[in-house]
């Protein structure tokens, strides 16, 4: 049971590993046809029942902690959105475990769906943003502008995994707080001492990761 599972980040990243949702090579991570060599995909955890569990239990902790500071660094909030796809999952996990209403922000029209937002909400609620992985952040921002025409405020996200590409400087830009559980460096690092990944495999990541964050971004083409 997940319970009975300790709050570790390092455990959900290794749970992310073993079930094939960190993965090597040459990687297309954008619709920019950025190259990368490491994929993660954090949707695999819904095939772990516990591992989700702990994740949205991070996140709650990892907003309590911030809330108690002197200076809260989180936002009162009474709803939270998930990010289509993976934030959707996980936000519902979030929702189930905190007992927090949740809408669905349907940026694009599905099916007989039109653009708009799913679910009950207030005019003036204040809503917490959440995703699974982060990149530049352009879905976020997507995210946050479609509930702000529906007259609701964004003050913060939380994610899963932030890929350190600059996303908490560009969300920072327009006004929003950006938090994560898990950063790329700490996953890769954990992998290295461990011996999942050959140093020769860590140096290019590190490398390329240390390259995204040197880069301007200040193009909206760049990547999500």
């Amino acid at each position: 049971m997940a319970k009975e599972q300790s709050l570790d980040n390092l455990w959900l990243a290794q749970i992310l590993f073993d079930l094939g949702g960190v993965q090597f090579g040459n990687f297309t991570v954008s619709e920019s046809a950025v190259s990368s060599p490491v994929f993660v995909n954090p949707k695999v955890l819904i095939s772990h029942p516990t591992a989700l569990s702990v994740a949205s239990k991070l996140m709650q902790q990892e907003i309590n902690l911030a809330q108690s500071l002197r200076r809260p660094r989180v936002h009162p909030f009474n709803t939270v959105a998930g990010v289509p796809v993976g934030g959707l999952l996980l936000a519902t996990a979030y929702s189930l475990e905190t007992n927090t209403p949740m809408i669905y922000a349907r940026i694009r029209p599905e099916g007989t769906g039109t653009r708009g937002i799913e679910g009950r909400f207030s005019q003036g609620d204040t809503v917490l943003i959440v995703d699974d992985l982060i990149t530049r952040g352009s879905s976020v921002l997507e995210t946050a502008a479609l509930l702000e025409e529906n007259s609701l405020k964004v003050k913060d996200v939380i994610v899963l995994v932030d890929r350190e590409h600059g996303a908490a400087e560009r969300l920072r830009r327009h006004g929003y707080n950006l938090m994560s559980i898990l950063k790329l460096d700490v996953m890769l690092n954990h992998y290295m001492s461990k011996g999942l990944i050959s140093e020769e495999t860590y140096r290019t990541c590190a490398e390329y990761l240390r390259g995204k964050q040197d880069e301007p971004h200040t193009s909206p083409l760049n990547p999500l």
